[in-house]
């Protein structure tokens, strides 16, 4: 591989409607140790930050997910070139246009590799190895994407037909085409010619020949990305994409707005283990397996049963019997039992519960907020009960709430809290009162978490019942 410094790009979007009850909306499957101790997103930082000639990396998320990015960053510690915010999703293209525009601002010969951040990738080394030629051949101006080897007639997937021996890159190819999801006979006919591999949605290539080609093809989506840079406004140490000109770029993928029209396409044939995991079947194949067959998570008791992915999350104990060829997940909120031949329905399903305002489309049972999260534990008529932990250092909003009032006891560790004009602190087992209407503040001064249980109590319990004064956070707009 040449010396050249390559610039990962992390896309981390994603609405979490495939691998619900785990994955929300809120807090989408990238953000989730599904595989291991750490989150999908975090071990695709890590694997790059350990590649050669490797930047720093460059993460596009939303307004939604940018706390979540940021903490978990950090505890694997990788400091990021830049985190940058779309106002709005538009798919894949324009995300790329802007990493392109971004890394060429600091390296005009930079090499991007852009990744989603939800994949679940097996073998590091062979990766590691994969990029080496996929690099040399985005050096002299070609955009490379990755091709795996089928393992099965999958209809799911896009699929790259490839040509001719790259002529100065081993294991490269040139890419003869791009081919749309076929359905289950054709998916055959590509299995059995050997020529036919899937397209894993990995791209690399050099900032200033991605911008040339986009240029040829999508003059206009090219001129919005570089507007909606250029008006970008730095917030709490991220970048805003400007609103206005990101939403007037079309949204439209990568593939369809650049490499199924370049003559520059390229493909590497992947050695290492991939997997998008698009669906619970997936994660089961990728998971490993008892001698029945069956992945296991969680605190769980199987008879008689074969086949299947079982994963309780939640507090309880999750038994099951005599049952195979299932999906059965279960968080301290929702439980989902479905064949595994009927998983893909889970969007479906997903998107009946949106309709109906379920609360568990969005929210997991723990919601995450800048300064820490926060759960339920109790919830009636007129009272709400919640555990709350605030990170060390972090505070939330000077706030006030016009029909609600709170109990705050502290269980574990100091608050410093603001009553009006009162500052005062906390320690464990001591309380305070706040009544509706008064401004308030929690804080953490100390050097560990801090747990605090929160009831409420009024006739309107819902989370928008808040008025922020002033916020660490950027939120009281």
């Amino acid at each position: 591989m040449t010396g050249q410094a390559i610039y990962p790009v992390i896309l981390s979007g994603g609405s979490g409607s495939r691998l619900w009850p785990m994955s929300r909306a809120h807090y989408p499957k990238q953000f989730l140790p599904l595989a291991g101790d750490l989150s999908l997103f975090q071990e695709t930082a890590l694997r790059m930050s350990r590649a050669r000639n490797a930047a720093a990396p460059l993460i596009i998320t939303n307004n939604e997910h940018r706390f979540i990015v940021d903490e978990q960053l950090k505890q694997i510690g990788i400091e990021p070139l830049a985190i940058i915010l779309e106002p709005t999703g538009r798919n894949t293209a324009p995300a790329a246009a802007v990493a392109a525009l971004k890394v060429a601002e600091v390296d005009a010969d930079g090499i991007v590799v852009l990744l989603p951040s939800d994949h679940l990738i097996s073998g590091e080394d062979r990766f590691h190895n994969d990029l080496a030629p996929a690099v040399d051949a985005a050096v002299v101006g070609n955009m490379v994407t990755f091709g795996i080897a089928p393992g099965h007639p999958e209809t799911g997937y896009g699929y790259i037909r490839k040509g001719d021996n790259f002529p100065t890159v081993e294991n490269c190819f040139c890419v003869d085409a791009f081919v749309e999801k076929p359905d289950l006979e054709t998916a055959i006919k590509y299995l059995k010619s050997g020529d036919y591999f899937w397209n894993s949605g990995m791209f690399v290539f050099s900032a200033a020949s991605f911008l040339d080609e986009l240029q040829k093809f999508q003059p206009g989506l090219s001129t919005q990305c570089q507007n909606a840079l250029t008006a970008g406004q730095s917030d709490l140490g991220f970048l805003r994409l400007d609103e206005k000109d990101f939403a007037a770029c079309p949204s439209i993928s990568i593939d369809y707005a650049v490499m199924e029209k370049t003559d520059a396409a390229a493909v590497v044939m992947a050695s290492f283990g991939w997997s998008d995991v698009g669906a619970w079947p997936s994660l089961w194949q990728a998971s490993r397996q008892d001698e029945q067959g069956n992945a296991v998570s969680g605190d769980t008791m199987l008879r008689d049963v074969q086949n299947s992915y079982v994963r309780s999350e939640g507090k309880q104990l999750l038994t099951v019997i005599g049952v195979k060829d299932m999906v059965i997940v279960s968080t301290d909120d929702a439980v989902l039992v479905a064949p595994k031949e009927r998983a893909a329905e889970t969007k479906d399903l997903v998107d009946a519960l949106s309709e109906a305002r379920r609360s568990e489309v969005v929210h997991h049972p723990k919601v995450h907020r800048p300064w820490g999260s926060y759960e339920d534990i109790d919830q009636d008529e007129r009272f709400r009960v919640k555990r709350i932990i605030v990170k060390p250092g972090a505070a939330l909003s000077l706030q006030k709430h016009s029909q609600r009032s709170e109990h705050w006891v502290v269980v574990k560790g100091r608050a410093r809290i603001t009553r009006d004009s009162d500052v005062f602190e906390l320690e464990e087992n001591q309380s305070t009162y706040i009544p509706a209407g008064m401004i308030h503040r929690l804080e953490n001064p100390g050097d560990d978490p801090l747990h605090l249980i929160e009831i409420q109590s009024g006739g309107y319990l819902g989370e928008d019942d808040i008025i922020r004064l002033e916020d660490n956070y950027g939120r009281t707009k």
